[in-house]
């Protein structure tokens, strides 16, 4: 043991050395924009104005009752958006005639809000786990039940609105399948076709890590499925997803491992009957970024992870690919995107 780490004795007096500890905070100070009070939220949009969007998936938390997309007016308050009468579904947002409950089938109401994206183009995308339109006309895309299937858990969303990518011109959404069912992939729509499919279904890339376990604050983190039931290794698969080299690189995480993957686009675009082969087949392992949930990109190549085991938000440089901490501090918990 370094004799720093140590109590050193001296004749008859003992002379107390500094002892190493962990500072617990990194990087910029942390400002409050906004206080959440009675529901959880699962992902922040911010437009280049400033306005912010928050979600509450109803599916994650019983008290997220009172809507499930919000704009966040002040710094403790919040108005249901677009409006609250397509946040309030008749009889709620849960089919109790089915077994078990489902998700009600309503069209033109918000069920399960799980993220909110801003594309170039200042649109709001609100990424539902159920089904939604609303009736001023905003563009509502519903994923077919081969693409997403009664136990998927279409998590989070990436808007690449480059025209040359597809033929319709209109871009595509990139979606992540995070099921606890280990029903996982990227889900691929064509917005202007509506077209969607799916790639790399259930391979490992996609999939919770075997046995992979964390640790928040201390505690070891365990996978309980219901009330009564044994716990198990944490099940959640693709979660954050992110785009990089101008949206010719996706790169994605899952929630159940710490590893980071990427893989170029034009092998999730590929629709040709060899096209699954060649996407796993060209999958990157990019290494380990800590526990993260959700992942943000920006223009200078960088990826943000939140680490939720180190209260950090990590940052993965694709010019080095190298992983750094960006911010740390005790007050974050479980940092979402």
């Amino acid at each position: 043991m370094k004799p720093s780490l140590l109590a050193l004795l001296s004749g008859s007096a003992v002379v107390a050395q500094q002892i190493a500890q962990d500072p617990g905070v990194r990087g910029p100070p942390l400002e409050i924009t906004h206080l959440y009070y009675d529901q959880m939220p699962t992902g922040i949009a911010v437009s280049r104005t400033g306005r912010l969007f928050s979600c509450y998936p109803s599916g994650l938390d019983a008290n997220n009752t009172r809507y499930q997309v919000a704009e966040l007016t002040t710094n403790n308050t919040e108005t249901p958006y677009p409006n609250s009468g397509i946040n309030s579904p008749p009889g709620g947002a849960i089919n109790y005639t089915t077994y078990p409950p489902s998700g009600a089938n309503y069209q033109n109401y918000f069920i399960g809000v799980q993220s909110v994206a801003i594309d170039p183009l200042e649109r709001l995308w609100i990424l539902d786990t159920g089904r939604a339109l609303t009736p001023d006309g905003t563009l509502t895309i519903v994923l077919p039940t081969t693409v997403a299937y009664p136990d998927s858990y279409i998590n989070d969303v990436r808007i690449d609105l480059r025209p040359n990518i597809t033929a319709s011109g209109k871009g595509v959404a990139y979606i992540t399948d995070s099921s606890q069912q280990r029903r996982n992939g990227i889900v691929i729509v064509d917005l202007g076709t509506k077209e969607a499919w799916r790639h790399l279904d259930g391979t490992p890339f996609v999939s919770a890590e075997k046995q992979h376990l964390a640790s928040v604050w201390g505690e070891e983190v365990y996978f309980v499925p219901g009330p009564g039931e044994p716990f198990t290794f944490d099940p959640t698969g693709a979660d954050g997803i992110g785009l990089l080299d101008g949206g010719d690189t996706i790169v994605w995480s899952v929630t159940g491992g710490r590893r980071l993957y990427s893989i170029s686009n034009q092998y999730l675009l590929n629709r040709s009957p060899n096209s699954e082969v060649e996407a796993q087949a060209n999958v990157r392992s990019l290494g380990e970024k800590g526990q993260t949930d959700g992942l943000m990109q920006d223009t200078n190549q960088y990826i943000y992870a939140g680490n939720a085991e180190q209260n950090a938000i990590n940052i993965y440089n694709a010019r080095n690919s190298s992983v750094s901490t960006y911010i740390r501090d005790p007050r974050i918990g479980w940092t979402g995107k």
